[in-house]
């Protein structure tokens, strides 16, 4: 599958069989350029405008925003309850951690994240492979955060998102504080990777991607 990073923390997966899954759709207010793409299944963690813009995407597709479990052509999706906050969604509400079966790679969406997971829910989201993280903090789990989420759910491949960058709007850090904590990590100068089971230790730790 091809994973390829349109800035912030939306996604568009594209399966072998060209399944297309786009993952938190920003306005025009968040800096990076719309991701007008065609998709199959669009996911939105929580309905913040940086992350349910769905009225820019193209085709006719699947919208999931509940927790629970669903296959959508052939790509089995499970979403997990989470909060935006560290205290129990009291300041900034609800968020949906989604995992996928694409290909036989299990991907991790984690939306706004804004806590490290319980037990219960690291349970719920099961193995993962590749993890979609947050690491700007402010509004999302910070570097130190992030960094407890990688460790709970022992992905293969790590790529960080929800970061500072020139064009993001929003006063978050950067990707430089996970990398720290992370003790490094691949800055690929790409927007896109293609991964599979037999590629997966190609990538193996934090991948950077650029969303240019």
């Amino acid at each position: 599958m091809k994973i390829k990073w349109l800035g912030h923390a939306c996604f568009l997966i594209t399966s072998i069989s060209g399944v297309k899954i786009l993952t938190d759709p920003f306005d025009d207010t968040v800096g990076y350029r719309l991701p007008e793409e065609e998709a199959d299944i669009v996911l939105t963690s929580h309905n913040h405008f940086d992350h349910n813009n769905i009225d820019v995407v193209k085709g006719s597709f699947t919208h999931i925003n509940e927790p629970g479990k669903t296959t959508v052509k052939g790509i089995q999706i499970t979403g997990v309850s989470t909060y935006h906050d560290e205290n129990k969604g009291s300041k900034r509400g609800k968020n949906i951690v989604f995992k996928m079966d694409i290909d036989g790679v299990r991907v991790c969406h984690c939306g706004d994240l804004g806590h490290v997971l319980t037990e219960e829910q690291v349970k719920e989201i099961g193995d993962v492979d590749v993890l979609l993280v947050p690491v700007g903090g402010t509004f999302t789990v910070d570097a130190a955060g992030a960094m407890q989420v990688v460790k709970q759910l022992k992905p293969a491949v790590t790529i960080p998102m929800h970061y500072k960058t020139e064009d993001l709007s929003f006063n978050i850090d950067g990707v430089d504080k996970f990398l720290e904590l992370a003790g490094g990590g691949q800055r690929i100068k790409r927007q896109e990777i293609e991964i599979d089971t037999q590629t997966l230790s190609n990538y193996l730790g934090v991948v950077v991607l650029d969303y240019k």
